[in-house]
């Protein structure tokens, strides 16, 4: 898109913006119109991806249709590409909707239940969170001895999603010793299935992303390392949902409901169909 083209875009939208604000949809109206309107990342396995048969599928999509059931709604899938930060996805999925067009959604899965994210997006309330995420290795242990400390895979074929929490890892520590066995896929999903396919020894993705991809491998050729990650950035987090800032009832309604599933193991069963151990989250 040329200058011209992208400052006329961004006018009209801001045009737009200031003649129509876009509202969240109060909880009264959300519940006559029968449908909860909820963002996922697209190509997100194991939260989030449409399947071959055309049907979307995940953790995520699961959790979100039981949350839907329970108000007596029905759910409609947003999905979405990741922009620069989630401070982005929490302006184009929430609260203001993006610059070609696309309205704010009820709900955003998948986010970071962080005080500083909240702090910087007051037009979004972050709340349930409803797992606990961290970073894991997985190895091929007929080449890599997965338990060795990092800076010894030197020489290895070392993949991670590009841009990613790992691939800072991977090309960044240590020196930066490992940066050239470093090769870049699309996804952490992608990065555990080279492993598994033996197109690579070693990866660095969530916890999540490898204990779906060894559980359903079909082979025992991939492992993932028992020990800790020395020297790794944001080794756990919580990872819970995101509304509009005046959509607070609707907040307080799904916040009740999480706890209830979480108590009741209807969230840990969720993820046991993914292959992932449940992980609570840890609540301050």
């Amino acid at each position: 898109m040329n200058a011209l083209t992208r400052r006329a875009l961004l006018g009209a939208a801001m045009a737009a913006g200031l003649a129509a604000p876009l509202m969240a949809q109060p909880l009264a109206k959300l519940m006559s119109a029968g449908v909860l309107r909820v963002a996922v990342y697209r190509d997100f396995e194991p939260w989030s991806w449409l399947g071959k048969d055309g049907k979307y599928a995940g953790i995520d999509i699961d959790i979100a249709g039981a949350i839907a059931k329970a108000l007596g709604l029905r759910v409609e899938i947003v999905d979405f590409l990741a922009d620069e930060g989630v401070d982005d996805d929490l302006r184009n999925m929430v609260w203001r909707g993006s610059l070609v067009g696309g309205m704010p959604c009820d709900l955003m899965m998948h986010v970071p239940v962080d005080r500083k994210l909240q702090l910087n997006n007051d037009r979004a309330v972050i709340f349930g969170p409803y797992y606990r995420e961290g970073f894991a290795m997985v190895c091929n242990r007929e080449t890599t001895d997965c338990e060795v400390q990092p800076p010894q895979l030197k020489g290895k074929r070392l993949v991670a999603e590009l841009d990613s929490i790992p691939d800072f890892y991977l090309s960044g520590s240590f020196g930066g010793i490992l940066r050239p066995d470093v090769r870049h896929l699309p996804s952490g999903a992608a990065a555990v299935s080279a492993v598994i396919a033996g197109d690579a020894d070693a990866a660095v993705a969530t916890r999540a992303q490898v204990e779906h991809g060894l559980k359903g491998a079909g082979n025992d050729r991939a492992i993932e390392r028992k020990g800790s990650l020395p020297a790794l950035p944001s080794p756990r987090w919580n990872v819970g949902i995101a509304v509009k800032d005046d959509a607070r009832e609707l907040a307080d309604k799904i916040d009740a409901l999480i706890e209830t599933m979480l108590a009741s193991g209807d969230i840990a069963r969720i993820f046991e169909r993914f292959g992932v151990n449940h992980k609570a989250p840890l609540i301050a």
